[in-house]
């Protein structure tokens, strides 16, 4: 998964996109204008791809969310807390309007349990309580499927529980797996079970479990997560260009890593360089169980953006959403 630079492709973008290794495509706030300019810019990517190919967003909500002027603005999932009734209706929300532009999925949501420690986390978790994020997090994960889009839970194991930020630093958790088991792996067990369609990995070191942080860790990711907790779907890698992943050496080296861990696709973002060389060095085979699982990922749009838009659902959700943004800053 790579990312573009602006508001239109350059030709080396489009050369990139069109790499055989190029499996999908990662926007961010300067590549966002408006609905429209959004939609045609997904649409060069698509014709640059000659093929299948996904395209994300990171879209969570509060200070998490890349497009904003056009787009509902979302309060952060940690306001449904006390307002649990909308967290299926955001869900659709978010889902409803990123589908209608063309992007496939949002890195949502975050399963972190909020322990008060990790400012990065802070309200982008849905609660202190296990159980209260896991039912939380459940409904937003319905709302998304009502309207097409399947979800991603992050930062597997867990990254509440670390006060530095993965993407200045490798933070490090020092608890022992049965208290990770006991509070944090449970949104993950009950999301998985209700058919969960992909995870991302925390860069997050818990050294007491495994010598390896979560997202380049075959114990993570082969034994907790495919074998104990019988997950299926897809495993993103999260950022390789974030220090938290720097410890495994050059670009190379950290896809590589990830890839043997058991991520389905690798992360590089911010460093077009970077990513050429990781496209390039990288051995991706043909492998048809990963392609299901990544094919599973693909967003499937019930409305156009005019139909959205037009809808009363949208129009009594997007109001009272918008208000529960500007209330809960």
């Amino acid at each position: 998964m790579i990312d573009v630079e602006g508001l239109a492709l350059t030709r080396r973008e489009q050369e990139a996109i069109n790499h055989p290794n190029t499996g999908a495509v990662i926007l961010f706030a300067r590549n966002y204008e408006n609905p429209e300019q959004v939609a045609a810019l997904i649409q060069s990517i698509r014709t640059a791809r000659q093929g299948p190919i996904l395209i994300a967003v990171d879209q969570e909500g509060g200070r998490v969310q890349r497009f904003r002027q056009g787009f509902t603005q979302l309060p952060p999932v940690a306001c449904f807390a006390d307002n649990p009734e909308w967290a299926e209706p955001a869900g659709w929300l978010m889902a409803a309007e990123l589908l209608a532009t063309g992007v496939d999925f949002s890195f949502a949501p975050v399963l972190d349990i909020d322990c008060g420690i990790s400012e990065i986390i802070g309200n982008r978790s849905f609660s202190h309580d296990s159980a209260r994020a896991t039912q939380l997090a459940g409904n937003f994960c319905k709302g998304m499927r009502s309207a097409g889009m399947a979800a991603t839970g992050k930062h597997f194991p867990g990254h509440g529980a670390v006060a530095a930020d993965s993407h200045l630093a490798l933070p490090v958790d020092e608890r022992d797996l049965a208290s990770i088991q006991a509070k944090d792996l449970l949104p993950f067990k009950q999301l998985i079970d209700e058919g969960l369609e992909a995870i991302m990995p925390a860069h997050v070191l818990y050294p007491n479990i495994d010598s390896q942080p979560a997202g380049f860790s075959e114990f993570w990711i082969q034994k907790i997560l495919r074998e104990q907790l019988n997950f299926n779907g897809a495993v993103f890698s999260d950022d390789l260009s974030m220090a938290g992943a720097a410890f495994a050496g050059d670009f190379p080296a950290r896809a590589k890593l990830a890839q043997a861990a058991g991520c389905d696709m690798i992360l590089v973002c911010n460093d077009p360089d970077a990513a050429g060389q990781v496209l390039d060095a990288l051995p991706v085979k043909a492998d048809p169980i990963r392609e299901r699982r990544l094919l599973a990922i693909r967003g499937q749009a019930k409305m156009t953006w005019q139909q959205l838009s037009a809808s009363a659902q949208w129009q009594t959700f997007s109001t009272t959403l918008n208000q529960l943004a500007h209330d809960y800053t």
